[in-house]
């Protein structure tokens, strides 16, 4: 809306929302959240092609300087440390000498010294160890681990589109789960249990469009978050599975329009074990035409806990949601 010198004229990011049904009197969803409808989606999602890409954890939790990063995925033990001009290295996590955990080595001068005898790696390969294919997407960090995968192998992850680089503040949030990635990913294509299992973050959601196929195989979803009281903010979002471990919800109306939810299910332990552990990493990236959006970039180091904070609560139940999915499933005992 434009005022009379032609300039958009100001409008809140929040809304009163009117006095409506509280959490017991709220529409059920089990009729719309059809078990075949979501296992379809997820059936769609694991078939699509991931490159053995894995997600290992955020972009700027590996520094130039200092201590690597140590990750297991797939049972595959993974360090990830950066050289002197900041470019990121990635290979196993098991010294080729004396087979020392490299995660708890050092970086000097860009180098990864081994804390057991010395043994100096610079990213190249040496005396047996190999590095791995690793890609920083400016937000997180991607190993290639080809056994673990077991598809065909590709020059780069699948990175969903996010808001331009430099306009948006992100966080990333890590948490691990008793599960398996599809157990991660079947929660976040399950939208109807938003506002029935998170009321303290969602209200007033309903599912405006289902999945109709390998071409439009997203839902999209109108929803409240909840800010205080009666303030919401309403929006619509889309929910999409670009590759077998990956959920993306995008706004694409309303406050917050082109902002993304990166859900990342990477798996820790290997295939078939009987005591699976699988860590969640999601990316917030959140963005706003508003001019007054410059303020919270420049506030994004106090956000950045708060956004993972956010997270993390909703992260609580989720994770109780596909680790029981899982416990169902490994004893026959999952509906449907």
């Amino acid at each position: 809306m434009r005022g009379r010198e032609g300039r958009a004229r100001w409008t809140p990011p929040l809304r009163r929302r009117r006095s409506g049904p509280d959490w017991a009197t709220q529409t059920p969803t089990w009729r719309q959240a059809r078990p075949a409808l979501i296992a379809d989606a997820l059936k769609r999602a694991s078939a699509r092609p991931s490159g053995n890409w894995f997600v290992v954890g955020a972009s700027r939790s590996i520094r130039a300087a200092g201590s690597p990063y140590g990750r297991t995925v797939g049972g595959t033990e993974v360090v990830l440390w950066r050289s002197d001009t900041g470019e990121l290295r990635a290979g196993p996590g098991v010294c080729p000498h004396l087979g020392a955990p490299l995660r708890d080595s050092r970086v000097v001068c860009g180098t990864l010294v081994c804390h057991w005898h010395g043994l100096a790696l610079d990213g190249a390969p040496f005396a047996g160890w190999q590095p791995f294919p690793v890609h920083d997407d400016g937000v997180l960090v991607w190993v290639r681990l080809d056994e673990v995968g077991g598809e065909e192998p590709t020059e780069r992850p699948v990175v969903p589109p996010r808001p331009a680089a430099g306009t948006g503040v992100d966080a990333v949030y890590t948490g691990v789960g008793r599960c398996e990635p599809q157990d991660v990913v079947a929660n976040r294509l399950d939208p109807w249990h938003g506002s029935w299992f998170h009321p303290y973050s969602f209200v007033d959601l309903s599912v405006a469009r289902e999945p109709e196929g390998e071409e439009d195989d997203a839902f999209v979803v109108d929803v409240s978050f909840r800010v205080a009281g009666r303030l919401v903010v309403p929006v619509r979002a889309e929910f999409t599975a670009p590759e077998p471990r990956t959920v993306v919800m995008r706004i694409t109306d309303g406050e917050g329009a082109t902002s993304v939810v990166e859900t990342h299910a990477t798996p820790l332990t290997g295939a078939g074990g009987e005591r699976p552990r699988t860590a969640v990493v999601e990316a917030v990236v959140a963005a706003s035409d508003r001019r007054g959006f410059a303020l919270a970039r420049a506030a994004a180091p106090a956000l950045r806990p708060l956004m993972r904070r956010t997270a993390g609560r909703l992260w609580r139940d989720d994770l109780a949601y596909a680790e029981r999915r899982w416990a169902l499933r490994s004893t026959g005992r999952f509906p449907g």
